[in-house]
């Protein structure tokens, strides 16, 4: 449970940072996807970074249990799979772009998550 805890906010702080960036304008997925276009450099060390988080927590935080922690099992599932994707496959990641267009409704679902592993992390 203190291993949970402790990504929870670590996860808390992480989503919030990124949802406040979001709709404060500080950022744009748009901008992100298209720097992700012009250096595959870039793209691969994301995903370098995003499988080596996703591995660590699937490795020791793969509980599948009917209770909060199994979001950060989640969490770290999806983390793994877009690494391994961004690293082998960049162009099918890049097909998604349009799902990015509205950096503000993302950036509210950042902070939604973000409040959630507040609440789990910091308040419990």
């Amino acid at each position: 449970m203190q291993l949970s805890v402790l990504v929870a906010k670590i996860l808390a702080i992480t989503y919030l940072s990124a949802g406040i960036a979001a709709i404060s304008g500080k950022i744009t997925f748009k901008k992100i996807i298209e720097d992700f276009e012009k250096s595959s450099g870039l793209t691969f060390i994301s995903g370098f970074i995003t499988l080596v988080i996703g591995m660590l927590l699937v490795a020791y935080h793969n509980i599948w249990v009917t209770d909060w922690i199994v979001l950060i099992t989640i969490v770290g599932w999806i983390a793994l799979l877009k690494g391994i994707i961004l690293i082998a496959f960049p162009q099918f990641i890049l097909s998604f772009k349009n799902m990015y267009k509205n950096t503000y409704i993302w950036g509210v679902l950042m902070i939604v998550l973000g409040l959630i592993f507040v609440y789990f992390g910091f308040l419990i």
